[in-house]
């Protein structure tokens, strides 16, 4: 077993460290923020997933995994730190892993392995991570291995998902590849796939930009059965039992890290190529103002000057407390723009307070509300007595019952 190092203790960065420090690898893990380090090292996390309290408790107390502000010496480095984009320009913002290859640099030594997990564009793992090393530290140039291999796994079921999804690992050499491969494969349970590492960086990539372009779709889809005043539920519904059919679902816009951000990367890389997934990003960037549009005319129609709107999820997806880049935020935001403040409940059940918005409870919610609006279809709030819902105008943009708007 190895000495481990991972550098972004987030979303994705913790739960692989604790996999890999329960796989019986020690993890040394590395993130900035010192209120995080200092929990991580009591077995707390800093954020909700299934799973992951009880497993950081369990490999703290073993001693397999400890956190620190600055990097240390290992035999593998993981690179996952963010990676957005520049909202001016919506190039990829590779400062994170600039910073981070610049931070290691100094406690790399010769045959370590260092892998780039941080959804990157092609040719970040040579510039951004082998260069920047090697212009820090030039006496490493040509002594170190370098991969990448991109997580596959989603918020709310994390650490299933990086034990038994796929894995595609590119490696800059091919001993390097056979090493990193040899790493995954002693915690990842399904199959750990060897290609040239351009391909690796293109696959991630290709992966959300396909379910951007497939959501867009839906969203659009959505648009229309409004227009001709159709159930968009319903409709897909019916369509899926097509055995050659599978829509996904519409909902209050795109968000997270990745779908929301990654197309961008190949756009950026290739204009004039890509009308699809451009278009693609503005139907889904637009959904969040028409979700809003809707709601205010909705409103219009109640001419009670007290009436109570409660805005239902704050996440950017069901059942976790992510708010990186939510639709849901987005119009609660320009809701608070529009409306008077006393107007506006907010609910989000799986945060316990947020900066901005003064959070209630689902049944403060919902007994104070006239409109109720679900804007993340969290499973909880499917739990809801329909009969307490039964004299309140419920707009539900997110599919939560089903069905997106009744009781006009």
């Amino acid at each position: 077993m190895s000495i481990v190092s991972i550098i972004g203790l987030g979303y994705m960065g913790l739960p692989m460290a604790c996999l890999v420090a329960k796989a019986g690898h020690t993890v040394v893990g590395v993130d900035v923020q010192q209120k995080v380090v200092e929990n991580i090292n009591k077995g707390i996390p800093h954020f909700e997933e299934k799973g992951l309290k009880s497993l950081i408790s369990e490999v703290v107390k073993n001693d397999n995994f400890k956190a620190y502000n600055t990097p240390q010496s290992a035999d593998i480095f993981i690179i996952a730190v963010p990676t957005p984009f520049i909202e001016e320009t919506k190039a990829p913002d590779m400062a994170y892993v600039n910073q981070a290859a610049k931070d290691i640099s100094s406690v790399l030594k010769k045959g370590d392995l260092v892998i780039l997990e941080s959804t990157s564009p092609v040719g970040a793992t040579e510039q951004n991570v082998r260069d920047v090393i090697e212009k820090e530290n030039p006496v490493l140039k040509d002594k170190l291995l370098y991969a990448f291999c991109p997580e596959r796994a989603i918020p709310g079921d994390t650490l299933r998902e990086l034990v038994e999804n796929d894995r595609c690992v590119g490696g800059l050499t091919k001993q390097a590849q056979e090493k990193a491969v040899q790493f995954y494969e002693s915690f990842v349970t399904s199959e750990v796939t060897s290609t040239n590492i351009r391909v690796a960086e293109m696959v991630k990539l290709v992966e959300n930009t396909s379910r951007d372009v497939q959501l867009a779709f839906a969203n659009e889809l959505a648009h229309v059965c409004d227009e001709l005043n159709m159930d968009v539920c319903e409709v897909i519904k019916l369509a899926n039992k097509h055995p050659r059919v599978n829509i996904l679902q519409p909902g209050t816009g795109v968000g997270g890290h990745c779908i929301a951000v990654d197309p961008w990367f190949i756009i950026n890389a290739a204009k004039e190529k890509t009308p699809l997934m451009q278009m693609a990003r503005k139907i889904n960037d637009n959904k969040p103002r028409s979700v809003v549009e809707q709601l205010v005319e909705t409103i219009n129609k109640n001419k009670n000057p007290s009436t109570k709107i409660a805005c239902m999820g704050l996440a950017f997806k069901p059942d976790v407390d992510d708010l990186r880049t939510s639709p849901s935020c987005l119009v609660a935001h320009e809701l608070r723009q529009k409306l008077p403040a006393e107007k506006l409940i907010f609910c989000e059940p799986h945060l316990k307070e947020h900066p901005e918005f003064n959070l209630v409870s689902i049944e403060e919610a919902v007994e104070k509300a006239d409109i109720i609006v679900f804007l993340t279809a969290h499973s909880i709030f499917k739990e809801i007595d329909i009969a307490k819902l039964k004299n309140k105008t419920v707009f539900d943009p997110s599919g939560t019952f089903g069905s997106k708007l009744w009781n006009k």
